[in-house]
């Protein structure tokens, strides 16, 4: 493509848009731009080609031979590069970006976005699994699924469910459970970058976190959960955690009472931007979905 490094593109638009209409004004109403600026775009294209492309006339541009022949080429490659913008835009529009933590992604979104496929056939999904808080504003991303109190700032956060915790264990380990206090003679697997503490759960039965066991440490909730799975101690987990497993059999509630853990879950999108069909139809089966793990929790 050395050859256009001669022209600059908007020369080169100029010229297919006077060829295709025949006369400045006409150009000039097409572009947006004055018919004196279409006028001098027109001459600095044909000094840069080295060739005389239109004859001026009283009415109207008329394309001289060669003119004729590169026209013609201009408006078949414009008419590429206007099919390959409305590609890109239609790609764009149909794609949802979504800002997701890895732990909500991997344990509760992604088996169920089949079903939002088969919802809504016409949106892709892209995810992003971040913990960090992203600016819909200066990124890419339509909206975000987020645990916290919801304050933050210049972002729209829509509340969708508390948080709540309790422990989980396999199976084995829980026919040792037979009250709270008992918790005291089993392991606990703990996830060290939590910001939840056992303590917040044993309060409400008058018991001291220091009555736990030392367990396994992780850097990972997921990793928890999964050694919690294999039998290797209780975990403070929540909903949308440990519900998968816990429908599947692979681990049990040993007590019934979930607490509060004081955070909220939140669908966070621009608080200026205008929001687009696709996150709307999102968030309405987001919620949809989030009710029936709400559902679903109270019979296992």
């Amino acid at each position: 493509m050395n050859h256009l490094n001669r022209v600059h593109l908007n020369g080169l638009r100029a010229l297919e848009t006077a060829g295709r209409t025949g006369t400045l004004a006409r150009a000039a109403g097409e572009l947006g731009v004055s018919a004196g600026a279409v006028s001098q775009q027109l001459v600095k294209a044909e000094k840069q080609l080295g060739v005389v492309i239109f004859h001026r006339t009283a009415r109207g541009l008329k394309p001289t031979p060669a003119g004729q022949a590169v026209l013609a080429r201009l408006t078949a490659g414009f008419l590429e590069l206007d099919a390959a913008v409305g590609l890109a835009s239609a790609s764009t529009a149909s794609t949802l970006t979504l800002s997701v933590a890895p732990v909500f992604a991997s344990k509760w979104l992604v088996p169920r976005l089949g079903r939002f496929h088969r919802a809504h056939p016409d949106v892709r999904v892209r995810m992003d699994s971040t913990v960090e808080l992203i600016d819909p504003d200066r990124s890419d991303v339509d909206a975000a699924i987020r645990v916290g109190l919801g304050t933050w700032p210049r972002v729209r956060a829509e509340f969708l469910l508390p948080q709540e915790v309790f422990p989980v264990c396999a199976p084995q380990l829980a026919a040792q459970l037979a009250v709270p206090a008992d918790l005291e003679t089993v392991p606990v697997v703990r996830d060290v970058n939590s910001t939840l503490d056992w303590t917040l759960w044993l309060e409400h039965f008058g018991l001291r976190g220091d009555i736990l066991k030392a367990g396994d440490t992780f850097s990972d909730a997921a990793l928890c959960l999964d050694a919690a799975i294999a039998g290797q101690g209780v975990m403070l987990a929540w909903q949308t955690l440990a519900h998968d497993a816990l429908r599947a059999g692979l681990l049990v509630a040993p007590f019934r009472e979930r607490v509060k853990s004081g955070y909220g879950y939140f669908f966070v999108t621009s608080a200026s931007r205008r929001e687009p069909k696709k996150v709307a139809a999102f968030r309405d089966w987001l919620r949809a979905e989030l009710a029936q793990t709400v559902a679903e929790a109270g019979a296992l």
